[in-house]
């Protein structure tokens, strides 16, 4: 099985959201199952210029093209992190109301899957399948603001559904400017801690159920 993704959104490694992932990933493993932690401020990303060559098929992004360097654009790479993953937990700083630009980056090239699951007048958008389970991790450092989160958990939605993921959870942070602020305060780190336990211990209960039903007889019989 695959593991689960964490994607680091933050611009700032070692800050405040990358510490709170870093919590509930331990919440995780606590329960049996190790996520992959990857930071997406690693990766090249090149930003969509609008062209629309993606509504056609095969909805492929000229940005992601084999001719162009792996090191100016890897969208495609973390693309396939996401779709891989049996859980993805999006853990990111709120900036101005919104996200972080490298991370709208790649939100914004996720358009081609929108174009894909659409389809076209000549080819019809296929069936889909369950879609994977997804968490939000967001931080803020206002401790106001009625909206704070709202935008931010809109274009996630929209994002996760193009790549057939939906939010079942979230964690909505304020009052966090420093990673400081956030070790300062034992009380959310044990419930960072707790949501992560949570969530290995039903990734660990569906493998589980798996791994039973492969080896039934029933199973081997076919």
């Amino acid at each position: 099985m695959s593991l689960p993704l964490v994607l680091l959104c933050s611009p700032n490694p070692g800050g405040t959201t990358d510490t709170a992932a870093k919590i509930f990933a331990e919440g995780m493993a606590a329960a049996g199952i190790s996520p992959r932690l990857v930071p997406l401020r690693d990766y090249a990303l090149t930003p969509c210029t609008g062209c629309n060559a993606c509504a056609h098929p095969p909805h492929a992004c000229v940005l992601a093209a084999p001719s162009r360097a792996a090191a100016e654009d890897r969208a495609e790479d973390v693309f396939a992190l996401l779709l891989q993953a049996p859980l993805i937990v999006l853990a990111a700083p709120v900036f101005f109301y919104s996200l972080p630009a490298h991370f709208k980056a790649l939100i914004d090239r996720a358009q081609r899957f929108w174009a894909q699951r659409s389809g076209t007048p000549h080819s019809p958008p296929a069936a889909r399948p369950a879609p994977v389970p997804a968490l939000a991790l967001l931080a803020a450092g206002r401790t106001q603001g009625k909206q704070l989160f709202s935008g931010v958990l809109l274009t996630l939605t929209y994002f996760l559904d193009a790549l057939n993921a939906d939010i079942r959870d979230t964690r909505q942070l304020r009052g966090l400017e420093t990673r400081r602020d956030l070790l300062q305060r034992p009380g959310l780190a044990a419930n960072l801690r707790a949501w992560g336990q949570h969530w290995g211990g039903r990734l660990a209960a569906r493998e589980e159920t798996s791994a039973h039903a492969s080896a039934s007889p029933a199973c081997r019989a076919h």
